[in-house]
């Protein structure tokens, strides 16, 4: 990996130009390629990764051994690290990615006005995307296969702590292009660590870059949204609720709130807050407060659920902003369904929520009123997942108004043109 003064003399700024002129040069041929041609590139990066599984094994061992001389936290190591299992899905995500319908010229919308004109709605590739990420190496596969597949360059710009792993990684996605004759220039690794760099890449490269999509921490997301010139695909933080209403069924209560907290704290989709119906509180918080409890959780309540359930540390007004990362849950008595909403309104960062009721009127209410990017009734939080959507894998979940928003997939990353057929037509 090249450090700012190994360039020969070039400077950060004059190597992410270059990178976006070859991207722009390699996104034309590559949007109009085919479908077949991009899932036989998807299929031998498969097979790539798999081939170099000693290669990527080897080098996230490097990065988790640079990682414990760091004060990264356990979720990030969490997020770092790699293992057989974990390398086969990264496969097994670009296989999955080949599987789904060819975006690219479908027809979204087709209609014909009064004077004869035939207009349709066709999908076309963004362009050039430009990807920003931290710790997870699986993102180097998961985004160079879901830009391909919707017809996209992409620039990638890995954190300096998966700075090995994702170039082994990147290593088998440049053996899929070569193998399936795209131009190698369709997915870039950014070879510097220089921070300077995420600035350049920011800046939109010339115009040659059209959309960022940021993942990582708050910090990382912050920076982007605030300097970015041009759109942003992205989610500051997930501040994900689950609501337990005095209608839900206890036993299900109980699995899914242990699972939406600590199948993976680490991952956005992990729920940060519970809110349990004053008017089940009887029979629905110790229970669910003691799954978690054995679970290993540490539970922060208000004070009335410090008073029912004394095993709880009292929560501090920062607790219910808080995005912990870590097996750590607030929890709130509300007032039904009301009460959820307007807490839900007051603290989330419109990611994720899930209600468990029973109860039509209260899910009704939830899915009406409540303006997250992915609700939920009776499942887990950590289905908030491009993957669990069946769409082979996602770039990141974007909590914004734009077209993307919730997971970011293949249909997400491509924008839109009108076709339209005349026979001769002219306006008065």
């Amino acid at each position: 990996m090249l450090t700012k003064t190994e360039l020969n003399g070039n400077d950060v700024a004059a190597l992410m130009a270059d990178m976006g002129t070859r991207a722009r040069a390699a996104s034309g041929p590559l949007a109009i390629a085919g479908a077949e041609r991009r899932n036989d590139a998807l299929a031998a990066m498969a097979d790539a990764i798999l081939r170099r599984s000693g290669e990527i094994l080897s080098a996230n061992a490097i990065d988790m051994e640079n990682a414990e001389e760091t004060d990264i936290t356990p979720a990030f190591r969490d997020r770092l690290k790699l293992d057989e299992d974990r390398i086969r899905a990264m496969a097994d995500a670009i296989r999955a990615i080949a599987d789904l319908p060819d975006p690219v010229g479908e027809i979204i919308a087709a209609w014909d006005r009064p004077n004869g004109l035939k207009i349709e709605r066709v999908r076309t590739p963004l362009g050039v995307i430009g990807v920003i990420y931290e710790s997870r190496p699986n993102v180097t596969a998961d985004a160079g296969a879901l830009c391909l597949k919707a017809g996209n360059a992409v620039i990638l710009r890995g954190g300096s702590d998966s700075l090995n792993s994702s170039r082994a990684i990147h290593a088998a996605l440049v053996d899929g292009l070569k193998a399936a004759g795209l131009p190698e220039d369709a997915i870039q690794l950014v070879p510097v660590t220089d921070r300077a760099a995420v600035g350049e890449l920011l800046t939109g490269l010339g115009g040659t870059v059209d959309v960022i999509v940021p993942r990582g921490g708050k910090s990382l997301v912050a920076r982007v949204q605030a300097e970015a010139r041009v759109p942003v695909f992205a989610h500051l933080e997930g501040l994900c609720h689950v609501y337990v209403d005095k209608s839900a069924d206890l036993a299900m209560a109980c699995d899914v709130v242990v699972n939406s907290k600590m199948r993976r704290t680490g991952i956005c989709g992990s729920a940060e807050t519970l809110l349990v119906d004053r008017a089940g509180a009887d029979t629905h918080l110790a229970p669910v407060l003691d799954a978690l409890r054995d679970a290993g959780c540490e539970i922060r309540g208000d004070a009335d659920v410090c008073r029912l359930w004394p095993g709880a540390l009292a929560a501090t007004p920062e607790d219910w902003t808080t995005e912990y990362l870590a097996p750590v849950i607030s929890v709130a008595l509300v007032d039904g369904i009301s009460g959820a909403i307007a807490h839900i309104g007051e603290y989330s960062s419109n990611h994720t929520e899930a209600v468990i009721a029973e109860g039509a009127d209260v899910v009704s209410r939830f899915f009406d009123e409540v303006d997250s990017a992915i609700l939920l009734h009776n499942a887990s939080t950590q289905f908030a997942d491009g993957g669990e959507f069946g769409m082979g894998a996602e770039i990141g979940i974007a909590t914004g108004k734009m077209h993307a928003r919730g997971p970011v997939g293949v249909e997400q990353l491509t924008s839109f043109k009108y076709r339209v057929r005349g026979t001769g037509q002219t306006r008065p």
